[in-house]
């Protein structure tokens, strides 16, 4: 994916005019020096959206896959390409090839990496690129793994999006459907 820079993007606030920061990580080990990482929840989906991601939920259990490539299990993730900012048409086909059709499927929020300056190892936009979960009520028609969210030892801890899930609870907060 080349780099693309995030149209009237803020480089302090990481794009982010509305929903709620629930964290912050500044110096995020998975960005260059001085990157920030905001968990955003709730709001609108915002541009550039990278990374698209649906999250099933059964009671204390979600869904996942095995990841391309790593094989870690995670939600299901598809990239957005450049023609989609938002990622709208990127989770619509995501949530349709996870369980047959569009469903339902609400915005729960993102992660924002905010980057001023990047080397030419860092795949994402600058000064802002967005990563963002969506939730559906359907449930999926591909081979996966429901996750238990009880206990410590979660093995979707360490993912950068798992404070929204676990903020989310079972009925979650305030969400933008997709129209």
């Amino acid at each position: 994916m080349s780099r693309r820079a995030a149209p009237g993007a803020d480089a302090t606030l990481g794009g982010v005019s509305d929903g709620t920061v629930v964290v912050e990580l500044t110096d995020a080990p998975w960005l260059p020096a001085g990157g920030r990482a905001l968990v955003v929840e709730g709001g609108s989906p915002h541009a550039p959206m990278c990374l698209v991601r649906l999250l099933a939920r059964r009671g204390d259990r979600v869904f996942c896959v095995p990841r391309e490539g790593a094989g870690k299990l995670d939600l299901p993730t598809r990239r957005v390409e450049a023609d989609d900012p938002d990622g709208a048409r990127a989770v619509a086909a995501l949530a349709t090839a996870v369980t047959g059709g569009p469903g339902n499927v609400c915005f729960l929020g993102a992660v924002t990496n905010v980057v001023s300056e990047a080397g030419d190892d860092y795949p994402w936009p600058t000064p802002s690129a967005n990563f963002g979960v969506w939730v559906t009520d359907a449930m999926p028609v591909v081979e996966g793994s429901w996750i238990s969210l009880a206990g410590q030892d979660v093995p979707l801890r360490d993912r950068h999006w798992f404070p929204l899930l676990a903020r989310s609870g079972s009925g979650g907060t305030a969400r933008t459907a997709l129209a």
